[in-house]
């Protein structure tokens, strides 16, 4: 998915004073472009209220903006009165949470975004053939709650390489790896080589679990964060991959880099003696709050951002089936 874009060098002399860089891709992947119209698509198909299960994708100016058009976000299928419609997370959900929405009779939509049902088809693939699987990610987060819901007798979560020493399996010559999609890279194959090191027949997943958008958005801040006294990423503090770009800028070498839900987040004092700001935003960021970030420093006296391209990016996952199958029904 990533394309060399063969770029010229990024600043220019007549940049010596003040610039801003924007990363190009930024923002909305396609999973949660996807998540996010098929709750918009329900609530124009069936009406208010449509019940989300979690937040349909980590970013809080997303999810106020649904519950304004009668969206309700609840932590817990018990909290839906039973025979409402249920929009499953771009995180995903375990088999069991599936069965509860059964038993309690909810119309099921299932925005679960198609790289991480690919990480749980691994998982369950990989349990069938009886190996002991190692999780890569964060606890608590809920796509590692919905992975390791796929085989809980087989999956061990590892969330760095400073857990590789207490893992424990059954036959080390039969243990696979998977990963969240959303971590770091560079982190991720630093616990891949922790792991390999104990157990050296450690089986790959077929395909990388860390998805496209977040390789390339971290590939984006690798390209620019050198050249920055201050790198700006846009998301929600519950989003793993902005958080994850904050660390990557930092660890090539932005001077500075902070993470902030909009503009009002943004501390002036942060510009004092700034020549080079760097802008990127995670992917469940809607354009229009990294928009309010060029104009706050456009009123400081930042010049126009020059973007910064490192790849592009076209992939569209088609809507959930049982939506799309309602919106044919009714001529939509």
């Amino acid at each position: 998915m990533t394309t060399d874009m063969g770029m010229p060098p990024i600043l220019s002399p007549e940049d010596a004073e003040k610039a801003v860089l924007l990363a190009a891709p930024r923002g909305y992947c396609a999973g949660v472009d996807r998540a996010v119209i098929t709750v918009e698509k329900a609530l124009d198909l069936y009406g208010a209220p449509v019940y989300v299960r979690k937040q349909i994708v980590h970013n809080k100016h997303v999810v106020s903006n649904l519950e304004s058009r009668g969206a309700i976000f609840v932590e817990e299928l018990s909290e839906v009165p039973e025979g409402e419609t249920v929009v499953f997370s771009a995180h995903g959900v375990s088999p069991e949470v599936h069965r509860q929405a059964e038993e309690r009779s909810l119309k099921t939509i299932d925005a679960t975004c198609p790289l991480v049902t690919k990480v749980h088809h691994e998982a369950k693939r990989f349990a069938s053939e009886d190996y002991d699987i190692l999780l890569i990610g964060h606890a608590g987060h809920e796509e590692v709650e919905g992975t390791a819901g796929e085989a809980p007798d087989h999956i061990q979560l590892v969330q760095g390489p400073e857990d590789v020493d207490s893992i424990v399996v059954r036959d080390p010559s039969r243990v696979a790896w998977l990963s969240q999609t959303t971590l770091s890279v560079d982190e991720t194959l630093e616990t891949v080589a922790a792991i390999r090191k104990r157990f050296p027949e450690l089986l790959d997943p077929p395909s990388d679990d860390i998805c496209y958008a977040t390789q390339n958005r971290q590939l984006a801040v690798k390209d620019i964060a050198h050249h920055s006294d201050l790198m700006i990423v846009v998301g929600s503090g519950n989003s793993s991959n902005s958080v994850r770009l904050v660390e990557v800028a930092l660890e090539v070498g932005a001077r500075t880099a902070y993470r902030v839900d909009d503009a009002s987040e943004i501390d002036e004092a942060w510009l004092d003696g700034v020549k080079t700001v760097s802008v990127t935003s995670g992917a469940s960021v809607p354009e229009e709050l990294v928009q309010g970030v060029l104009e706050f420093l456009a009123e400081r006296g930042f010049p126009d951002a020059k973007a910064v391209h490192t790849a592009e990016e076209s992939l569209i996952f088609a809507l959930p089936p049982e939506l799309r199958r309602d919106l044919k029904a009714a001529g939509r």
